[in-house]
């Protein structure tokens, strides 16, 4: 009788390489995928391919959804001006949530029984995993042989070199996160608030270029040139990722609240991210009203959040990015970034759709709007409230 099929996520780490003859020892053929969602070059797709293979894989699939990953969720990202804890542009939950749509449509295609994933009972993964298996494809069984055992990552190696199988580089107490949107790093340092990170994430490169100026080119909100070249978003950000390292720009450390609410500390380097997110907020702050802006930072904070704790799918985000997109009508224009080691500033932004009119006005020096007696007025009438309140309170101390 054959083995039920079953269909692993595969990154090519210690975990997902612990789980391939771990799964077959349980009775079933293991096919692994490989979502590529950014941050990997084909020698390494290569080297991923090999190590499944190595560790017993029936079959290996690569899925390329760099592409789908920018305009699902990306692109929201951006136009939304999403930083989690005011640093973290979500380097990593859009890119697992794109992995487990990926790794379903493998599954189905090969005729899987059964879906795996090698992430821990620890940490975010798990539960954005698990969250879109279950809203995408409920009749298939979740096998999580990291997370049942509660194995360590001295465990796991300790498994693979027994058999005689290939141990991933780089297997020790780190865990490393690369895609399209930043790099993460967990484990070690991270695990003590108060341990300083390696040098690599402090002090910019040695052999930094010198500063340098890039303009970026935007169409309703969503980056489509980069110094005057049209080019896809994906390659906008990647091209602008391997820039932000030759500075050094990007490092950062955040600690927030996890999906299964408890804290943690991740460090991150996220160039392009960041860089992508400042230049959009500066053409936003021309085009858009005050108002625009506070009620789309509301719900760009609520969207992060709901993105980071696994929940895509909740229909609400479907009605926030409504409200994003149509926001984003007049962010057209061109946004300069200067480059240098450690560090990056929006020197420039202009948009045909400015409401920064020279014509009308000049702040704190003259306009053409109003006069001087209507400024006086208005700033009287603008106090009648905190006055009021004032007064109310001199009251209730007896003073008037």
């Amino acid at each position: 009788m054959q083995n039920p099929t079953l269909a692993l996520a595969f990154s090519g780490g210690l975990d997902t390489s612990y789980c391939v003859p771990r799964l077959a020892e349980r009775g079933f053929s293991v096919q692994t995928v490989f979502v590529n969602t950014g941050g990997t070059t084909p020698d390494q797709c290569a080297a991923i391919r090999a190590q499944a293979m190595a560790c017993g894989a029936v079959a290996h699939h690569e899925v390329d959804a760099r592409a789908l990953v920018f305009d699902r969720f990306v692109r929201v990202l951006i136009q939304a001006n999403v930083l989690r804890g005011g640093v973290y542009p979500l380097s990593v939950a859009a890119e697992r949530t794109q992995q487990a749509i990926s790794v379903v449509e493998v599954a189905r295609q090969i005729g899987a029984v059964a879906v795996a994933h090698g992430s821990t009972g620890a940490g975010n993964d798990q539960i954005r995993f698990d969250i879109a298996l279950r809203v995408l494809a409920p009749e298939l069984q979740i096998v999580t042989p990291i997370r049942e055992e509660s194995l360590s990552r001295e465990a796991s190696i300790a498994y693979l070199e027994a058999r005689g199988l290939p141990v991933p580089p780089k297997s020790g107490a780190f865990s490393i996160n690369r895609g399209l949107w930043g790099t993460t790093w967990g484990g070690g340092w991270t695990h003590d608030t108060w341990a300083s990170p390696p040098e690599e994430l402090l002090d910019p490169p040695a052999e930094a270029p010198a500063p340098a100026d890039h303009v970026i080119g935007w169409e309703r909100g969503v980056p489509v040139s980069l110094d005057g070249k049209a080019m896809s978003g994906h390659a906008i950000v990647d091209t602008l990722s391997a820039r932000a390292a030759e500075y050094g720009i990007g490092h950062g450390i955040h600690v927030g609240e996890t999906a299964l609410g408890i804290k943690g500390r991740i460090g991150f380097e996220a160039g392009s991210a960041l860089i992508l997110i400042s230049a959009h907020r500066e053409l936003e702050k021309l085009v858009l009203t005050k108002w625009q802006s506070f009620w789309k930072d509301q719900l760009g904070t609520f969207y992060g959040d709901r993105l980071h704790e696994g929940h895509y799918f909740d229909p609400t985000l479907r009605d926030i990015e409504a409200m994003v997109r149509s926001s984003q009508q007049k962010v057209t224009g061109e946004t300069r970034v200067r480059l240098a080691p450690g560090r990056f500033l929006v020197t420039g932004a202009r948009s045909p759709w400015s409401m920064m009119d020279r014509a009308v006005a000049t702040y704190g020096e003259e306009n053409v709007l109003w006069t001087g007696d209507e400024a006086k007025a208005f700033a009287r009438v603008g106090a009648i409230p905190e006055l009021l309140a004032m007064r109310a309170d001199a009251r209730a101390r007896g003073e008037g």
